[in-house]
Parts: C-alpha cells; structure tokens; sequence
C-alpha cells in the first residue's frame, strides 16, 4: 500500500472529534450556539405542559373532572408550583450545565447565594415595596389604610419566607440570573428588559384561565394589565440588580415583598377594594418606578458594560464584574 493511500485510509477510519467539531450539528453544539433562544423556549414549553392539567381541572376549564386539593388559594401550591419550577430554573440549569459545564453551574451557584450586600439595600427593599402599594392602594380607594390585624403582623414575614422558596427561587433564577446579563450584553439594558420582560409577562398568561389569574372568565385587560405590569417591573429589577452587583436574594426580595403584600396583607388593610385592584396597584406602582428610574438613569439602569469582559463568558469573569454583564 501507497504511502498516500495510507493517509486515506487513517484519515477515513479516524473517530470523530469529541470537542466542539464532533458536537456539530448536534442538540449538545445548538444549546451553546443559541442558549437564549434555548432558555426562553423550554421555559415556555416546560412550563405550560406541566400547567395544561391545572388549566383543565375544576380549577380552571372543567374540561377535566378532578380539583387540585387545597382549600384558600393553598391547590396553587399543587397545580401551579411544579410547572413553575420546571420552567425558568431547570431551563437556566440545563443550559448552563451543557453550554459552561461544572464551571459554570459553580458560579450560577455563588451568584445565586450573594447574600453580602449592604444593609440599605435590603432595608429599601424590605420598606419601599409595600410603602408603594399602599400608596397606590390608598389612591384608589379614596382613603387610607386600616391597620392590619395581629394575624397578617404574624404572618407578613413567615409569608415572605415561603414566597422566597416558591416564587422568588422558582422564577427569578432564570429570567433575571441567567437571561438579563446575556440580554444586556448583546443588547443593553433597555431594550433587554422589555425582552425579558414581556417574555416574563408572557409566560404567565395560561394561568389566567384558572383561580389563579381569576379564571376561566377572564377578560383581555386583566392578563394585558398583568403584562404591561411586568415590563414595568422588569426595569425596576433590572436597576436592582446592577446596582447590588448582581444579587439574586435582593433580587427575589424585591419580586417575592410585591406577592407577600398582595397575599397576605392587602385585603385586611384595603377591604372595600375589589381583587382586581391589586393588579392596578402594582400597574401604577412599577410604572412610576420603572419611569423615574429611566429618567435618573438616562436609560442605564444601573449598566456599565466593561470593554475586557464584555467578549468572556460568564464562567471567566469576576463575580464583582458580573453585573456589567
């Protein structure tokens, strides 16, 4: 045999590389080249086909004959937790886990436990959400509050707690830890935020034809408030999470105080105020917020991209850098 016909035939017999050149064209190869759209679509996916039998039980459609357990809001729990969890975090886990690996699922892991930020920021936090809301609660009702009882005192920060474990640790991984510094990165932090933001919006609306969202008669304002709502906190969040470095506790506070307030005090301290009055609430709420914070910030929110880690991956940069991200 030839010397140049036993090129041929090593070179025809040679496995295929195990990198990156082996991974193309494969499911692996597609996540790294577009883990956004990858995210945002599982997201979707994952979360609404573990909805789909909430949504047809009794306690939405009836198209399905069975009633998820649970007594005062308490069958969400079983209904609509599951698909939230498997939706914005196992989608940031997946994708992070083939497009970074073990290096990358370390660092989502301290930047998810940052919990060392400065006193003042937990303090606005903890003070300004439901500040807000009464406000804007008071507005609408024409009259002030009424104390809340001894009950909602005991229950306010037990609530908070658990709304941190479900809502806060089931949503916020994943629209704003993994999704807004990528966002930001490619587009900025305006236009990132309105992305993010009516995707986040978005991806709630099946939940408006169960008891969720006051369903299955729902109209279109109250899901369309809902949404418009949720762009104008995504750049409440946005400015927090730059400002904090990129902390994802002060992050979820933020989120989970608004449902806190809503669950559990809003009622007792606002009693002649319809249920649908929350959703103006918060609409007038984040709307002011997210206006005075675009015009404070000259559109920055807080963003200051850095030209020697702007083209690093996430796994490469510094934890204090992340948040220019």
């Amino acid at each position: 045999m030839s010397s140049r016909a036993h090129v041929a035939v090593t070179t025809a017999t040679r496995p295929t590389p195990a990198g990156p050149e082996g991974d193309r064209g494969s499911l692996r190869d597609s996540i790294r080249r577009r883990p956004l759209t990858w995210f945002f679509s599982l997201a979707y996916v994952l979360s609404w086909a573990a909805w789909t039998p909430y949504v047809l039980s009794e306690n939405g459609l009836g198209v399905w004959n069975f009633t998820f357990p649970g007594a005062a809001g308490s069958s969400q729990l079983l209904g609509v937790l599951p698909g939230a969890y498997l939706g914005p975090i196992a989608s940031a886990l997946l994708v992070t886990g083939v497009t970074e690996g073990r290096t990358g699922l370390r660092a989502w892991r301290r930047r998810m436990t940052k919990f060392k930020v400065s006193w003042r920021w937990y303090a606005v936090v903890l003070v300004s959400v439901p500040a807000a809301l009464i406000l804007a609660s008071a507005a609408l009702a024409g009259r002030g509050p009424e104390l809340p009882s001894a009950t909602v005192l005991a229950a306010f920060l037990p609530g908070l707690i658990l709304q941190m474990v479900t809502t806060g640790l089931a949503e916020e991984p994943g629209w704003r830890e993994f999704a807004m510094p990528r966002m930001q990165r490619r587009y900025g932090p305006v236009l990132a935020t309105l992305v993010v933001g009516v995707l986040w919006g978005c991806w709630h609306l099946p939940l408006f034809l169960s008891d969720w969202g006051g369903g299955p008669d729902v109209g279109v304002m109250k899901p369309l408030e809902f949404v418009v709502s949720a762009i104008a906190l995504s750049f409440v969040m946005t400015w927090v999470f730059n400002r904090s470095g990129g902390s994802m506790p002060l992050v979820m506070l933020l989120h989970c105080g608004i449902n806190n307030y809503i669950s559990i005090a809003w009622s007792d301290m606002f009693p002649t105020l319809s249920s649908d009055a929350t959703t103006h609430a918060l609409l007038l709420t984040s709307t002011a917020a997210a206006l005075v914070l675009l015009l404070a910030t000259r559109g920055r929110l807080g963003y200051v991209p850095d030209a020697t880690t702007a083209t690093k991956p996430l796994t490469e940069v510094p934890s204090h850098q992340l948040h220019r991200l």
